[in-house]
């Protein structure tokens, strides 16, 4: 809701700033969540939304506090056995092994502490992770796959056009070239399925693959995977199970790039990357809507971009095939020569031209020292909020 839709409403400015920043965003996501449901019964289906919302925050703190508390007791366990255990141990080859203890102190999990890598569960805890054997420091070795140099072009290009892999360094992008193997799917071919454990990431090279979530009981398409995307890369990010199936849509060519080489070229440039631009879009109105994984796919598609003061960013009248999110400065919209409306950081503009395939309504401009913006292209906006247009249609029909 724009500041120009509550001026008319008779209210104090207390009450409709009240309503802008704190009342809208809530409503947004209810009537987005309601709409893509279409409950039969919907005074129902809020009620059980807005328990639902009031109430995750405060059960995960009470987890998240339960799990710490029992690792730290874990710990300190393990600390009481190990100076018990060292007792017994001779003098002589105590001072023999002091220095190979000190580096590999932590080798093992405990078995007590060990989970499960099976269906339906993460690999291991994130914390449990922490002392085991993902996170040492150890030599690495990358594999390295023979290719023709046909296939390296291809595969240069294909990676080129992935944010995951397009800023990397040219010896981590040797690396990667030599490490990914070939692999092609047929039609209807599951790839990954959704809730077991994944070893590999897929880069697409040729045809497209959909990512089916079970969402309700019911299986749901929520992405279409194209040439020069990531999938499967969740699983490697952030160690937990697949997220969701995918399926080829038919005969399909992709590159398959393993967890470890992943994790020691890939991993902390891409988890800083998605995770700076999760946190900003869950305060985006329109995409705090959406799932983690949905809006974790909406962050790999954005661009930054930076304009200085002055700087028209859109054109009234011009043909436009980007859309923005205002990420850092303001901005300020023109029709003609009046200025309608002002944009600050999480506002979102330029769906009107992708929406309607019309010339831009109105003109963006630069009105501080300097401003950034999230851009996604034509494509990407089409393929990632195709099920917001609703609510994009609406904000589009204010310009009016």
């Amino acid at each position: 809701m724009s500041s120009s839709v509550v001026d008319g409403l008779p209210f104090s400015e207390d009450k409709k700033k009240y309503i802008l920043e704190t009342l809208d965003p809530i409503l947004e996501e209810l009537v987005t969540d309601v709409l893509t449901e279409m409950p039969k019964q919907p005074v129902d289906f809020m009620v059980q939304w807005l328990r639902k919302r009031s109430g995750t925050t405060h059960l995960q703190r009470i987890a998240i506090k339960t799990k710490n508390a029992k690792l730290k007791e874990e710990l300190r366990q393990m600390t009481g056995s190990l100076q018990e255990a060292g007792t017994v141990i001779d003098k002589h080859e105590e001072e023999e092994e002091s220095e190979e203890e000190e580096d590999d102190e932590c080798d093992e999990i405990p078995e007590h502490m060990k989970q499960p890598s099976g269906k339906g569960g993460a690999r291991q805890s994130v914390s449990a992770e922490a002392y085991g054997a993902w996170n040492q420091k150890k030599a690495f070795t990358p594999p390295k796959i023979s290719k023709t140099d046909e296939q390296k072009d291809r595969l240069m290009k294909t990676l080129n056009k992935s944010f995951m892999f397009n800023e990397l360094e040219a010896n981590d992008m040797e690396t990667i070239l030599l490490a990914m193997k070939e692999v092609k799917f047929t039609a209807d071919q599951k790839v990954i399925t959704e809730g077991e454990d994944g070893d590999y990431l897929f880069v697409v090279e040729e045809g497209s693959l959909d990512c089916i979530k079970v969402i309700n009981d019911a299986e749901k398409v929520v992405k279409t995977c194209g040439v020069g995307d990531v999938f499967g890369e969740l699983a490697l990010l952030y160690n937990c199970p697949r997220a969701a199936s995918v399926v080829a849509r038919g005969s399909v060519v992709c590159w398959q790039l393993d967890r470890e080489t992943f994790n020691h070229i890939v991993k902390d440039a891409a988890v800083k990357r998605r995770n700076k631009y999760d946190n900003f879009l869950k305060d985006v109105a329109l995409i705090s809507s959406l799932g983690a994984y949905e809006r974790s796919q909406v962050a790999d598609c954005l661009k930054a971009e930076t304009f200085e003061q002055g700087a028209t960013i859109v054109k009234e009248g011009e043909p436009g095939d980007k859309f923005y999110i205002l990420e850092e400065g303001a901005l300020f919209v023109l029709k003609g020569d009046k200025q309608v409306m002002d944009y600050k950081p999480g506002d979102y503009f330029g769906e009107l031209a992708l929406l309607k395939n019309q010339p831009r309504a109105a003109s963006i401009q630069v009105s501080g020292d300097q401003a950034k913006v999230l851009s996604m292209s034509r494509v990407s906006f089409n393929k990632m909020l195709g099920p917001l247009q609703h609510v994009l249609q609406g904000k589009a029909d204010s310009y009016k």
